[in-house]
C-alpha cells in the first residue's frame, strides 16, 4: 500500500542495526505484539523520525504497561479492535503516543473492563422537573481545626456536580473557623454527639463522604470506624477516613456490618499500607486485590485512574484517562470525593459513579494549567456538566 502511494519501503527484521534505519522519515514498529514476554531493546532512532507502532509498542507489556527492556517512543499507536490495558497503565502512555483503535471486523462483546470517554457523560443525570433539595442531598463528614478547607472543597464539589443540598457535619471546637461556604448547611456538634448526629444525617441524605481533613486523633478514627459499620447510605471514604482503617481485614469487617456500598479513593501510599507491602509493577492486580479483600469499590488515582469493584459484586474495571498534571495540587482530591458523592446521590451506581466522577474531575482540570487551585475546580466541574447536558 505504501509503495503504491509512492513511498520507498525498506522491510527489516525485528532486530535491525541502527544503520538499517538511516535516512528513514517514518518507522513502523511491528516487530513484536501482545505475546512478548522477554526483553526487547529497540534500535536507536534518529531525532525527528516519526514512529508508528502496530497494536502495541514492541517491548511494552500489553497488560501492565511495564517496559520489557528498552522500547522505542512511538508518536502514534494503531491498536487492533480495542485498547489494551498496557496502553493506559505503567509506562504505556509515555511510550504509545496518540492511540487510535482500528476496527478489524472482530466483534467486541461485553467486557468486564472499559475505558470511559466523553460520550459517557450522557450518563450524568439531569435534575428531574419535580426534584427538590433533598432529592440528591449529600452529607459531608469532614474538617477539623486547620483543615476546614478540605470540608469546603468537598462540599462545593458535590454541589457543582448536582447535589441539591450538602449537609456538613463538623465537631465543635474552641478554634476560630474561617468563613464557610454560604451554600452549605453546616451542623457543628459536640464531640460526644458527633457519631449519633452523623448517623441521623445518613438516614436523610442519599450519600455520605467521610474523611477529608477530619483528623487522625484516636477519637476521630474511632468515630470513622463506627460510622462505616453503621452506615445506611452509600459512603465515599477518603483521606483520614482511609487512615482510620488499619488493614484490609479490619475494613472488611466494617463493610460487612452494613449493606450500603462503599467506595474509597486511596493514593498509592494508602494502597501499600492496606496491602501490607510495597506495590508491584502490576498496578491493576494490586487494586483488584484491595477491592476483593475489602469488599469495597476502589478508585486508584493516577494518570490513568482505575475504578475496580470487588469480585463478589461481578468485578468491573473502569479506566479514566482524562487526568492532567494540573490536578497535582492540594485539595483536588477533596473536590473529587464530593463529585463522586453527588453521582451516587443522583442514583448512579458503583463503579460507574466513581468513574464518572473521575472523568468529570479530569475534564475540569484539563481546562486549567499548572496554575490551577483546588478552589477553582468546583466551578470548572459545573461547566463540564453543563456542557455535557447541552450536547445531548
Amino acid at each position: 500500500m505504501l509503495t503504491r502511494r509512492g513511498a520507498r519501503v525498506n522491510v527489516v527484521g525485528p532486530f535491525p542495526e541502527s544503520h538499517d534505519l538511516e535516512g528513514s522519515e517514518l518507522i513502523v514498529d511491528a516487530a513484536f505484539g501482545t505475546g512478548l514476554s522477554r526483553e526487547y531493546v529497540a534500535p536507536k532512532i534518529e531525532a525527528g523520525v516519526r514512529v508508528v507502532a502496530v497494536d502495541i509498542v514492541s517491548g511494552l507489556n500489553a497488560t501492565t504497561g511495564e517496559c520489557l527492556g528498552n522500547p522505542c517512543l512511538a508518536d502514534l499507536t494503531v491498536t487492533m479492535a480495542a485498547y489494551k490495558s498496557g496502553l493506559l497503565l505503567g509506562h504505556g502512555p509515555e511510550h504509545s503516543g496518540t492511540v487510535s483503535v482500528a476496527d478489524i471486523g472482530i466483534p467486541i462483546g461485553a467486557s468486564s473492563m472499559a475505558l470511559l470517554g466523553h460520550e459517557d457523560l450522557t450518563s450524568v443525570p439531569r435534575r428531574a422537573r419535580d426534584a427538590n433539595k433533598w432529592s440528591a442531598a449529600v452529607g459531608v463528614v469532614a474538617g477539623s481545626p486547620g483543615m476546614e478547607g478540605a470540608a469546603s472543597l468537598c462540599s462545593l464539589g458535590a454541589l457543582r456536580a448536582g447535589s441539591g443540598m450538602v449537609r456538613l457535619i463538623t465537631r465543635r471546637s474552641d478554634t476560630q473557623s474561617p468563613p464557610w461556604p454560604p451554600d452549605v448547611v453546616r451542623r457543628e456538634v459536640e464531640p460526644e454527639d458527633f457519631v449519633a448526629t452523623v448517623l441521623d444525617e445518613a438516614r436523610r441524605v442519599k450519600a455520605l463522604v467521610v474523611g477529608p481533613g477530619l483528623g487522625i486523633d484516636e477519637a476521630s478514627q474511632r468515630a470513622i470506624r463506627e460510622i462505616i459499620s453503621k452506615r445506611t447510605c452509600p459512603v465515599v471514604l477518603d483521606a483520614d477516613g482511609i487512615t482510620a482503617v488499619k488493614d484490609l481485614s479490619t475494613l472488611r469487617q466494617l463493610v460487612d456490618a452494613a449493606a450500603s456500598p462503599v467506595i474509597m479513593t486511596p493514593h498509592d501510599g494508602e494502597l501499600a499500607r492496606l496491602l501490607g507491602r510495597a506495590l508491584g509493577s502490576d498496578r491493576l492486580k494490586d487494586v483488584r486485590e484491595v477491592a476483593d479483600q475489602s469488599g469495597v469499590t476502589v478508585l486508584s488515582k493516577g494518570a490513568t485512574t482505575l475504578v475496580v469493584s470487588p469480585a463478589a459484586h461481578q468485578q468491573q474495571v473502569l479506566m479514566v484517562n482524562a487526568g492532567t498534571p494540573a490536578l497535582a495540587t492540594a485539595g483536588t482530591g477533596d473536590v473529587l470525593s464530593g463529585v463522586i458523592a453527588a453521582m451516587l446521590a443522583q442514583g448512579v451506581v458503583l463503579p460507574l459513579a466513581g468513574a464518572l466522577g473521575a472523568h468529570i474531575h479530569g475534564c475540569a482540570g484539563a481546562r486549567a494549567t499548572s496554575t490551577l487551585l483546588a478552589s477553582d475546580l468546583p466551578n470548572l466541574v459545573g461547566e463540564v456538566i453543563e456542557e455535557a447536558h447541552r450536547e445531548r
